[in-house]
């Protein structure tokens, strides 16, 4: 199975294109996951970068927060097109609201559809709280009344919702499963999105929970015959870090926490 590793822009923003598409490279990331800048010219910046380094790019999405659905609609397709015109393996998005109607949330996944279908890149919708998809038992929903609706799994913002490691929902958690096209590798706990530090031991039933899920997508996948894995690990900047009060320090590396995430998984799944 061949398994790509892709590094978040999100927390690297310090960094010039050049110095974290070339940091990304030697940490040993097959590509990034990221939105575009509106800049033209910092585009082509972005995507000479990534030729240069030999980098693949998942286009990200989570800018659109508009309540009011027609403003809304509009700002999401303008944004899906430009990630699509810089040619993505895929697009990952955080689609609609918590507090739209599934009407209202149904119609932006089927403008998703039609523009993964006019520009040839498909597009993935992300679990993530705020989102449509912000809790187990309400994305079960969409999947059953959309037979065509594709994930990106990010299980920490679930168990965050729910205060739980979703053992009283198994049922939503297995369709979900079966329906992931892409990981987001973050560990979450049941009062918050991201654990500390993920090599701390208190942390190991959080960390076990997660890797249970992956592996059951790594599984799914080499069952029904697909050859490629793709993983974001996706520890987070501030707030999504926790801080020490007061002086505002980190309590853990950001990026260590990533790489350690990505090391973890190649190790697990190289015999897949």
């Amino acid at each position: 199975m061949n398994l790509l590793f892709f590094c978040p822009r999100w927390g690297s923003e310090h960094l010039s294109w050049n110095d974290f598409f070339a940091k990304v490279k030697h940490a040993g990331y097959d590509g990034v996951e990221m939105s575009l800048p509106e800049d033209e010219a910092e585009g082509k910046i972005i995507s000479d970068g990534l030729r240069e380094h030999q980098l693949r790019f998942i286009g990200q999405h989570w800018e659109t927060t508009d309540s009011d659905l027609d403003v809304h609609a509009e700002a999401f397709a303008r944004r899906l097109r430009r990630l699509a015109n810089a040619q993505p393996l895929f697009i990952n998005t955080q689609t609609g609201k918590d507090h739209f109607t599934f009407a209202q949330n149904e119609s932006l996944i089927s403008l998703a559809a039609t523009l993964a279908k006019q520009t040839g890149i498909p597009i993935v919708h992300e679990t993530h709280r705020g989102k449509f998809s912000f809790a187990s038992h309400i994305t079960k929903q969409y999947l059953e009344a959309l037979p065509s609706l594709r994930l990106t799994l990010d299980v920490s913002h679930w168990c965050t919702v729910a205060e739980t490691f979703l053992h009283d929902q198994p049922e939503a958690l297995a369709l979900a499963i079966g329906r992931t096209d892409h990981i987001h590798a973050r560990v979450g706990f049941t009062q918050g999105p991201q654990v500390n530090d993920p090599q701390a031991p208190e942390w190991k039933e959080a960390l076990d929970f997660h890797l249970s899920c992956w592996d059951r997508v790594v599984e799914d996948k080499k069952r029904r015959g697909v050859n490629t894995v793709t993983i974001t690990p996706e520890f987070g900047a501030p707030p999504y870090l926790p801080l020490h009060p007061y002086t505002l320090t980190p309590l853990a590396d950001q990026w260590a926490s990533n790489v350690f995430m990505m090391e973890l998984l190649k190790k697990r799944y190289q015999e897949f």
